[in-house]
């Protein structure tokens, strides 16, 4: 581990985690995290050496020009932590400690084991870790998560999934075992993402992994733009399944099966959820970009997902693609697929539940494809 700088006393705090690759279908998860560290300004404390964990030929460091010398960016791991008060001071003060950066290649252990020091030299009271997992989930319907942990208890207290998971997992799934063994408390937010548009990003998975995570916490979180960015990034895919006669009907079908099976959710503890919700988001200094029913609020008439990096925008493309008949052992759903950085995450290696529900299952990619071991069972959340 590389300090980087001090870290002042904390309060009640809560350590958020996620990482790149196969545990972040759409990159919807290290966005989430992302998102939080950009709105509240967070400070990097500390930095895993990435020598110790990476494989730069998997992983490769990048070069850049700052002020005409050339210097590389490695790949690795960051801490950083963030204060959170309600802006009209009537809700409670705690850090959050924020984790972000990529799956490690190697090493597994020696990595859960450096980050859980430093939780316990922190305080940290519990340890949440946002996945996104490739689904059968039409675009058009709010984002499925789920919340699963591998602490009866805690899945009690918190109306949490008990992992009943058995198969492959990833990093999500080793750290929160790890956290298992060490008695950290440890939940994981798992996100279902269209697998028939599965590139990155995906605004409105994220700004349902925030929703969860807020009403988790007992927070409010700052949205920004993420709520104007769901809502383009709906409407240019509504824009291009629409030319597409067979994605269009295949949409259809996923509407039709998720609406059948989302029946139930129709109970008084769904609606008095929805409802807080809305109540917090009513706070007047909240400010434009504010959740509502299914995350998404108006905003411009854009059909074109904006580039956060680099300001442009453009279409999200989605993949036609014919249902499949289910394969034995295929109850949690589709493999990852590869976005470029490592594949995407459809499994909840966190020790997610073992099913992820008939509408929302998420439907393999290949038929070599990994499968996601930790997929969160349909919760109707």
């Amino acid at each position: 581990m590389i300090e980087l700088e001090g870290v002042p006393e904390l309060i009640d705090p809560v350590m958020v985690a996620a990482f790149e690759g196969w545990n972040d279908a759409g990159d919807a998860a290290s966005a989430a995290v992302a998102h939080l560290d950009r709105e509240w300004k967070g400070e990097v404390f500390a930095a895993l050496d990435a020598e110790d964990y990476y494989d730069f030929q998997v992983n490769r460091p990048t070069v850049f020009l700052d002020g005409g010398v050339r210097k590389i960016t490695w790949p690795t791991t960051r801490l950083s932590v963030v204060r959170v008060g309600d802006t009209n001071g009537k809700g409670r003060t705690r850090d959050l400690v924020l984790v972000r950066g990529i799956e490690p290649s190697m090493r597994w252990r020696s990595f859960c084991n450096e980050i859980l020091g430093f939780a316990h030299e922190l305080g940290v009271e519990m340890l949440v870790v946002l996945g996104s997992l490739l689904g059968d989930t039409p675009h058009t319907r709010p984002v499925p998560v789920s919340g699963v942990t591998s602490d009866a208890d805690l899945a009690g207290r918190l109306d949490l999934e008990e992992s009943r998971y058995e198969g492959p997992t990833g990093i999500v799934g080793i750290l929160q075992e790890a956290c298992t063994h060490a008695g950290v408390p440890a939940v994981s937010l798992w996100a279902a993402v269209p697998h028939y548009v599965s590139q990155p990003p995906n605004p409105k998975a994220s700004l349902a992994l925030l929703n969860r995570l807020e009403d988790l916490l007992d927070v409010r979180i700052p949205l920004g733009e993420l709520s104007e960015d769901a809502r383009a990034w709906q409407l240019g895919v509504d824009q291009l399944a629409a030319e597409d006669s067979e994605v269009a009907e295949y949409v259809q079908s996923l509407e039709e099966a998720r609406d059948t099976a989302d029946l139930p959710e129709a109970s008084g503890e769904a609606i008095a959820r929805e409802f807080e919700r809305y109540l917090r988001r009513r706070d007047p200094q909240a400010g434009p970009g504010v959740a509502t029913e299914g995350g998404l609020t108006e905003g411009r008439d854009s059909s074109y997902l904006r580039d956060s990096t680099s300001g442009r925008t453009r279409p999200p493309r989605p993949v036609s693609k014919e249902p499949r008949e289910p394969k034995p052992g295929d109850e949690t759903g589709t493999g990852p697929k590869d976005t470029g950085k490592g594949s995407a995450d459809t499994s909840d290696p966190s020790g997610g539940p073992d099913s992820a529900g008939s509408a929302d299952s998420p439907k393999p990619e290949s038929a070599d494809s990994p499968k996601p071991e930790d997929g969160p069972e349909d919760t109707g959340s």
